[in-house]
C-alpha cells in the first residue's frame, strides 16, 4: 500500500454518517466526534437480543442487573461469573452487529488483578463478549490498564455503582457536594487516562453529566446522568415494564409487555378450561386410511 494514499481510520475522508454493517469501538469514537447519540439497552438470552439488534441499537449489554430481574435477587452481587459466562453466550448468538459487552460480577475481578483479567478473558474467549464493563473509578485504573493491555476492551461504571450498594447505603445519586464532583472527575480523567473506551455514568446529576461529557474525549453513556450524554442505556426490562417495582426516576416506559403477558396468559388459561383450545384446525390426524 502506498503511504501517499494511505488514510487513517477516522480521518477526514472516512468520516461519514453511515451506518456500519457491525459496531466498532473507533465508530462508537467517531459517533462522540460528530455528536451522534450511542444508543445502548441490556439483553439478557437470545431472543430479547436479537430483537434489540435487528432494532439497530449500538451497543447490547449483558448487564449484571439479570440477577435482579431475571433472577428475582434483590440486587446485582448474588449473580456468578459463571451464570454471566452463560446468558452472555446466549445473547452472542443473536447478535451479529451491536457491539457486545458484558458486565464482570462482583467478585470477579475486585480480589486480585491477575484473577480478573484471566475472568476477563473467558468473557471473550468462551462467550463472545467483545468487551468487559467494570464498576469503580481510580482504584480501578491499574486493571483497565492490565486488561487493555491484554487487547480487551474496557467500559468504565461511575456514579451509582450498584455492586457498592452496601457501603453508598442503598441507590443514591451520587456527586451531590463539591468534594463527591471532584472525585467523579478525577475518577473519569484516570479511567481515559488507563485506556478505557467508554465510560457509563449512572445516578448523578445532569449538571455533573454534562461536564464529564465535555471533558471526555471517549463516549460517556447515561443512566440517570442527563440529557447531554453521548449517548444513554437503560434495562431492557425496566423500559418495557417487566419489572415489579415502582421505576426509577429516569426510566422511560416505552411499552407494558407486562400487562401485555399476564393478559395471553389468563386468556391461554380460559381457553383449555373451557375446552376452547386446542380446536380441530389446531390438531393433528391419522393419515387416511389408517383406523385404530
Amino acid at each position: 500500500m502506498s503511504l501517499t494514499t494511505f488514510q487513517p481510520a477516522g480521518s477526514s475522508t472516512q468520516r461519514s454518517n453511515a451506518t456500519p454493517a457491525k459496531v466498532t469501538i473507533p465508530w462508537l469514537q467517531q459517533k462522540k466526534s460528530l455528536r451522534q447519540p450511542v444508543t445502548c439497552v441490556t439483553a439478557y438470552d437470545y431472543a430479547s437480543a436479537r430483537l434489540i439488534d435487528e432494532a439497530g441499537l449500538d451497543l447490547i449489554l449483558v448487564g449484571d442487573s439479570l440477577a435482579m430481574v431475571m433472577q428475582g435477587q434483590p440486587d446485582t452481587l448474588a449473580i456468578t461469573l459463571d451464570e454471566m459466562l452463560l446468558y452472555t453466550r446466549g445473547v452472542r448468538r443473536a447478535v451479529k452487529r451491536a457491539l457486545l459487552v458484558a458486565d464482570m460480577p462482583f467478585g470477579s475481578y475486585q480480589v486480585d488483578e491477575r484473577e480478573g483479567v484471566a475472568n476477563a478473558i473467558r468473557f471473550v474467549k468462551e462467550a463472545g463478549a467483545e468487551a468487559v464493563k467494570i464498576e469503580g473509578g481510580a482504584n480501578r485504573a491499574s486493571l483497565v490498564r492490565r486488561l487493555t493491555d491484554a487487547e480487551i476492551p474496557v467500559m468504565g461504571h461511575i456514579g451509582l455503582t450498584p455492586q457498592s450498594v452496601h457501603r453508598m447505603g442503598g441507590y443514591k445519586v451520587q456527586g451531590k457536594t463539591l468534594a463527591a464532583v471532584d472525585k467523579l472527575r478525577a475518577d473519569a480523567l484516570a479511567l481515559q487516562e488507563a485506556g478505557c473506551f467508554a465510560l457509563v455514568l449512572e445516578g448523578m446529576p445532569r449538571e455533573l453529566g454534562t461536564i464529564l461529557t465535555a471533558e471526555l474525549t471517549i463516549p460517556t453513556i447515561g443512566i440517570g446522568a442527563g440529557p447531554d450524554c453521548d449517548g444513554q442505556i437503560l434495562v431492557l426490562h425496566d423500559m418495557l415494564s417487566l419489572t415489579f417495582s415502582p421505576p426509577a426516576k429516569f426510566v422511560r416506559r416505552y411499552a407494558d409487555i407486562g400487562a401485555h403477558i399476564r393478559q395471553a396468559v389468563e386468556e391461554y388459561k380460559r381457553d383449555v378450561e373451557s375446552r376452547n383450545f386446542p380446536t380441530e384446525e389446531e390438531s393433528y390426524h391419522l393419515p387416511a386410511g389408517v383406523q385404530l
